[in-house]
């Protein structure tokens, strides 16, 4: 009876690989990475309820929000809680909206190292196991939810931004959390809720025009 309890033990921890791995068998870096890819390398759009969390200068901050994404780069981020804020990323240009100071910024996402973005593998646009070097588990950091697994990665080309990259991955191989470790020493962190899947969004969703009065600061990166 011991040894069918334990059998049973193992096959229901490597479970939530649905059958990729051999029972018996822990998954891998690389089956969890390819499981993460295959799910979201599907869809067209996703979005999500996101609380952003900031720790660095002496400060410490959380925000929260709507996330909408979708295929081809397009990002648009609702900060709702403390105060309102927009950014947009129609593909090619970033715009940062502040209500309150009635200003815009835009920004060439070509040019532009924001610390979204490492959230594009959000819908698969590549293989994690490419866009992070040195994936590996990371049993040292606290998962959010019970089940999950931890993995950490270097995201090339960010190097001078970013020394670590964090992902908490669910048993259904979605990510529920990011955390961006900063060479500067701050991390930011994204919690990811009520996610749906390929829900029809319009592409006007991931435009943005100034409202009249709005002040619009252009970076001159973006030139």
């Amino acid at each position: 009876m011991k040894l069918k309890a334990l059998t049973s033990c193992i096959v229901f921890i490597a479970g939530f690989s649905a059958g990729a791995i051999p029972a018996f068998a822990l998954p891998n870096v690389s089956t969890v990475a390819r499981q993460v890819d295959e799910r979201y390398n599907h869809l067209q759009t996703l979005t999500a309820d996101f609380s952003e969390i900031y720790q660095g200068s002496g400060m410490d901050r959380t925000e929260s929000g709507t996330l909408w994404l979708k295929k081809p780069g397009k990002m648009r981020w609702e900060y709702r809680s403390p105060e309102e804020k927009l950014f947009v990323d129609d593909g090619h240009d970033g715009w940062l909206y502040l209500p309150a100071e009635k200003q815009v910024r835009k920004s060439s996402m070509k040019k532009l190292e924001d610390i979204r973005s490492p959230l594009a593998f959000l819908l698969g646009k590549t293989k994690l196991e490419k866009e992070l070097a040195g994936l590996s588990f990371a049993p040292d950091i606290q998962t959010w939810h019970e089940g999950d697994v931890i993995l950490r990665g270097i995201p090339r080309g960010m190097e001078d931004t970013l020394r670590q990259v964090v992902l908490e991955i669910t048993p259904e191989h979605a990510i529920a959390r990011i955390l961006l470790y900063g060479t500067d020493e701050s991390i930011t962190e994204y919690r990811f809720s009520s996610q749906k899947e390929n829900l029809a969004l319009p592409d006007a969703k991931f435009r943005f025009s100034p409202p009249p009065g709005t002040e619009v600061i252009v970076d001159e990166a973006s030139n």
